[in-house]
């Protein structure tokens, strides 16, 4: 006992610090070597490999729970375990779970680890207590006490019962709770499509509903809990009551000494078994339900990594060879007969056939063999969380010279030039700060600076303009890449005739570069959070504290004179127990709905600048732990402590009316808690804080590293991915430790003043002896024993919650964001504005931030109604900037008039629900395909079959299982990135309106998709405005007039066979960086377009 205190005496420095400064992070105590989450997480591996294989080998399931009883139950093993496997997932297991799916299991079902193991013992210990107990009682009572046994041994089928209940809920609400976060990561995923798009609501609508499904299951647990917990206060009553009512009737005299000894020994067990271990068999049945989820990811399949070791004699000799190839995505066959790869043609599969090559698409016949270390950069590129050097360097260790001659052949010098704090600048999730353009040199630099043999390139110049694409094959990147003997610039040119050609040389990519490795430092960036208070639900309960039974006989209404009183003490304390429980319970969990609520609206109105600077992880982690802490943890923690609370009230109220002068130690002892709950909190408040900051980390990175998965798996870059991620977990568990440790301290210390006040009270009694009764003696000592261990659980809730409330804090903090304009307001626009769509930029400036560069400067220009006009530039020129104005995804400087109505005047959705955008990323979110199209049901499902019969889609919608009613996956990913952009055309068709803005809408496709997806603008988009900025020069060569852009303004805008009249105009030098077949071609395009334009009557309306 004397050890116990001692051993926690190491953590009183830190409440000094926490009590003079803030804490900060390296101010934590360092996991110890042994409880590191990579130990842990390969220790849990290695068992459930074993598990896995045993269980084969017996024709059974896997069973988690023994591989983690063999692991010591360590909760944090899970995590390490988790993050491994997620990293091994193969692309056919990805469409089985959910980055929701995995977040929940993350945030809330390895928690249940923590929660059971403080909770298991109380299985034996219970049992064992009531037993010592019951045998005590029969010599003291004798067989009387077999009524309250009987009590107590009913009651334990009733609390097992509501275990089993728990347990089914809990299995529900998870259910429900991966759907909401799932939905949630599409969200902040796509916010900005969303506000495109107008469709805020529909998706608050599809979030409500959900939650409101959850919130169903949760408050039924909530009452579960509610009469758990009230069972518990009620049981003592009851059982004391029934005890001495038996032991009356049988014809006994009921003595103080007789009495009071029961009382304690029933108080001696009261909180073990009738709180502790139902709470118990609760924890074990959510925490079966969380280990059969978390079984059903871990057996998830898991993609088969190849030996990728090889001799330098083969590297010599590297090479990609694919015969008579057959792979399967779910059931859809692909053939290649090549022997060997140079180039991949526009008629085959080409991403498909990378993936095979990667290994993500297992093969089912043929040969596929890869000689030499494999490099590769995806079609659409992938960043992570960090700065542009760190997504460069990719693990490899800085040589300055090679570094900088990376940067320069992938035209990114530049770059580095305007940004303002060159490659260490921090990109945020999704490399919001970066252009396409610049993400897609950014992957390509990355692939380069690898020493690599072969290089796999899916499409990677969709997303620069021609003078960068020009550089990088005849100063950059590719003139390097030629050097090896492979003629690479066959891939992305075309010939006259419609057969492409394939070539025939190896694909043998060689490069010089030097091989080290270093770990790459990910930067973030820090948040604060901002501390606030938050009253939400019932504004007053008022609650009582009924009379007990000892009480009443203190009185001396005895049970022979007065049964009925105390029946009704009994059953009014037991009743209105029940009541209070279920009502707080109610109110409470009503209070986090209103405030998940509050926070999912304050996330939706908020300016897509927040999603940018705030990682995605940050953000779930609010919708995740936090709005659990909400949902169950806090409820839980605040009626416990009003109860308890009212309880020591009561104790102190009788214990003075019988002793006065006990209220003198009481006084000062009360002082001394106060001032001790104050001095924890101080330091408290910062570890939960501390706690919660360090755990967004780790769902950032795990998200992250899903998007780029195989980017991650072709550079070889798990291990080091898993490495950052234990990094951040055993930051994450140095917080969390600490803040059990410091709970303990603080616990300890409480229980010394309670003994204190226990002694003076036994103390007091002795030398007050003569003028007390035995009857007010025993009262008082057996409340003073009571309160030993009540009170000092009570100063422990109201710290627990107060430490809850850093919860709330987060929450309300997030309801409290920024606002961008309303999405209606007083000023209507007509029903049928905008009739002709005619735009007109007077003096334009546009910045994403207040304090944030100046993109569009002092911008002038008018776009004449059914005019189709082209906006190209160089990536960073403000292209993307100028659609962000329009759509006013930040509110602009100057004035932005759409047939004649300034923008800036009215609501939000009034403006962007009447312009049509094809964006730049495709974005489809999970729901049915119809949902996807129209989530205002607005259209009939004629208008939805003619959209996709117009962008060729009916087809492939028609083999769906489901057809218009199938759910896709997440992000779309059954989709190929084509077939994505085709959804995006099929939404602006059904839109009919009279602006269609597209943002380098074809960079991902191949020309095929790109030519239909023109045909359709033209045949469709006849009597619109259309903008569209494009890198593919003839894509945009036949419009009416092309706006060249450079550094955010104006440097000209005309008719393009003007301006490619002038040899000293943007364009002309824009066009001659394309080669000159290209450039002939372009020229002889624009030159018909005029002559066209020439022979026909105008039919443009100007206005003012």
């Amino acid at each position: 006992i004397i050890l116990i205190p001692l051993s926690v005496t190491w953590v009183t420095p830190l409440f000094s610090i926490g009590n003079k400064r803030r804490l900060e992070e390296d101010d934590m105590y360092q996991v110890l070597p042994d409880d590191a989450s990579q130990v842990l997480g390969e220790e849990l591996q290695r068992h459930w490999d074993k598990e896995v294989r045993m269980a084969a080998k017996e024709l059974r399931m896997p069973k988690l729970t023994k591989a983690i009883v063999k692991c010591y139950g360590k909760p944090y093993a899970v995590l390490g375990i988790f993050s491994f496997t997620a990293l091994c997932l193969s692309s056919a297991a990805m469409g089985k779970t959910t980055t929701g799916q995995i977040v929940n299991l993350l945030s809330n079902d390895v928690n249940k680890f923590d929660e059971v193991t403080t909770n298991l013992h109380y299985l034996w210990i219970a049992p064992l207590q009531a037993v010592v107990v019951i045998i005590l009682l029969w010599y003291e009572i004798g067989p009387s006490c077999l009524a309250g046994v009987a009590v107590l041994v009913l009651l334990l089928p009733l609390q097992t019962m509501f275990g089993k209940l728990f347990g089914s809920l809990r299995s529900k609400t998870s259910a429900l709770t991966d759907n909401r976060i799932c939905t949630m990561n599409e969200v902040v995923s796509g916010i900005r499509i969303i506000k495109m798009y107008a469709w805020e609501k529909p998706f608050s609508a599809l979030v409500n509903d959900v939650r409101r499904e959850e919130i169903s299951k949760i408050m039924s647990s909530s009452y579960l809990r509610g009469l758990n917990m009230a069972s518990f206060f009620a049981a003592s009553k009851i059982i004391v009551f029934i005890t001495f009512a038996v032991y009356v009737l049988l014809g006994n005299t009921i003595s103080a000494s007789r009495v009071f000894v029961a009382v304690s020994l029933y108080g001696a067990i009261k909180i073990t078994v009738t709180l502790f271990f139902p709470q118990a068999i609760e924890k074990v049945f959510e925490t079966i339900i969380s280990i059969r989820r978390i079984k059903n990811f871990l057996l998830l399949d898991e993609i088969e990594r190849p030996n990728m070791r090889f001799t330098l004699e083969e590297k010599k000799d590297a090479s990609v060879e694919i015969k008579d190839l057959i792979c399967y995505w779910d059931k859809v066959s692909i053939l290649v007969e090549l022997s060997q790869l140079t180039c991949l043609p526009a008629y085959l599969p080409q991403s498909s056939l990378l993936s095979a090559i990667l290994g993500e698409l297992p093969h089912d016949k043929g040969v596929l063999r890869v000689k030499g270390q494999l490099t590769y950069t995806s079609q659409q590129p992938w960043v992570f969380p960090g700065t542009i050097r760190s997504n460069i360097l990719f693990g490899k260790e800085l040589h300055p010279q090679k570094y900088e001659k990376v940067l320069r052949a992938c035209a990114l010098k530049r770059d580095m030039e305007l940004l303002p704090d060159g490659d260490l600048t921090v990109i945020g999730d999704r490399g919001a700060t970066l252009s396409g353009g610049q993400k897609a040199r950014v992957n390509l630099a990355r692939a380069v600076y690898q020493d690599a043999d072969i290089y796999l390139l899916d499409d990677p110049l969709s997303a620069v303009d021609a003078e960068v694409g020009r550089h990088l094959f005849e100063q950059g990147t590719y003139s390097e890449l030629q050097h090896s003997g492979v003629n690479f610039t066959s891939l992305l040119k075309r010939d006259e005739e419609e057969e492409p050609q394939t070539n025939n040389n190896h694909s043998v990519v060689k490069h010089a570069f030097s091989q080290n490795s270093i770990s790459s430092q990910n930067s973030e960036v820090s948040h604060t959070s901002s501390m606030h208070s938050v009253k939400d639900g019932a504004e007053q309960l008022s609650v009582g504290c009924p009379l007990t039974w000892e009480e009443a006989w203190k009185n001396r209404v005895t049970v022979d004179k007065s049964p009925s009183l105390c029946s009704g003490l009994t059953l009014a304390s037991v009743i209105f127990g029940f009541a209070r429980s279920l009502v707080m319970f109610n109110v409470l969990v009503k209070a986090a709905q209103s405030l998940h609520n509050r926070m999912f609206n304050s996330i939706l109105r908020t300016p897509v600048r927040f999603f940018d600077v705030n990682p995605i992880g940050r953000i779930l982690n609010r919708f995740s732990k936090d709005i659990s802490q909400l949902d169950s943890m806090l409820p839980n923690t605040f009626v416990d402590f009003s109860q308890s609370i009212l309880q020591n009230i009561g104790v102190v109220v009788v214990a003075a009316s019988v002793m006065p002068w006990i209220l003198i130690p009481v006084v000062p002892l009360l002082i001394i808690f106060l001032f001790l709950r104050r001095y924890f909190l101080q330091t408290s408040r910062d570890v939960k804080r501390l706690e919660s900051t360090t755990r967004s980390p780790v769902f950032s990175h795990l998200s992250s590293s899903l998007q780029g998965l195989w980017t991650i798996r072709a550079f070889r870059a798990e291990e080091r991915f898993q490495n950052t991620f234990d990094a951040h977990q055993d930051l994450h568990s140095e917080s969390w430790f600490l803040f059990l440790v410091t709970s303990r301290w603080f616990a300890l210390r409480l229980d010394g003043i309670c003994a204190a006040f226990v002694t003076v009270t036994a103390f007091g009694c002795l030398f007050l002896r003569d003028g007390l009764e035995a009857g007010a003696v025993g009262l008082v000592l057996s409340y003073a024993v009571t309160l030993l261990g009540n009170f000092q659980w009570t100063i422990r809730q109201s710290a627990e919650m107060e430490n809850m409330m850093t919860s709330v804090e987060r929450v309300v903090e997030y309801t409290e964001l920024e606002s961008e304009a309303p999405w209606e307001t007083q000023k209507r626009p007509p029903p049928e504005w905008p009739s002709q769509g005619l735009i007109t930029f007077d003096r334009v400036s546009f910045s994403y931030s207040s304090d944030g560069p100046v993109v569009l400067k002092d911008m002038k220009a008018m776009f004449r109604p059914k005019e189709k006009v082209g906006i190209v530039g160089r990536t960073g020129a403000g292209k993307s900037s100028l659609v962000s104005a329009l759509f006013r995804l930040a509110e602009p400087e100057g004035r932005i008039y759409i047939d004649g109505v300034l923008t800036s005047e009215i609501g939000l959705h009034d403006l962007r629900q009447k312009m049509s955008i094809i964006p730049q990323d495709p974005v489809l979110f999970t729901g049915t395909m119809r949902k996807n199209l129209d989530p205002f049901s607005q259209h009939t499902d004629e208008d939805l079959w003619n959209a996709l019969q117009e962008v060729q889609l009916k087809s492939v919608v028609e083999e769906l299982p489901n057809k218009m009613e199938t759910v896709l996956a997440e992000s779309g990913s059954n989709f190929s990135v084509g077939q994505r952009q085709l959804v995006c055309l099929a939404r602006a068709v059904l839109r009919k309106n009279r602006i269609l803005i597209i943002d380098e809408a074809t960079a991902n496709v191949d020309p095929r998709t790109d030519e239909l997806i023109q045909k359709t603008i033209r045949d469709k988009f006849r009597e619109c405005t259309v903008l569209t900025i494009a890198h593919r020069l003839n894509t945009i060569i036949d419009s009416d007039r092309i706006l060249v852009l450079g550094a955010g303004m104006i440097q000209e805008f005309d008719e393009p066979y003007v301006l490619l009249q002038n040899q000293e105009s943007a364009l002309y030098r824009i066009v001659q960086q394309t080669g000159k077949a290209e450039a002939a071609s372009l020229l002889e395009s624009a030159k018909q377009v005029s002559t066209d334009t020439a022979s026909q009557p105008s039919i443009h309306i100007l206005s003012n």
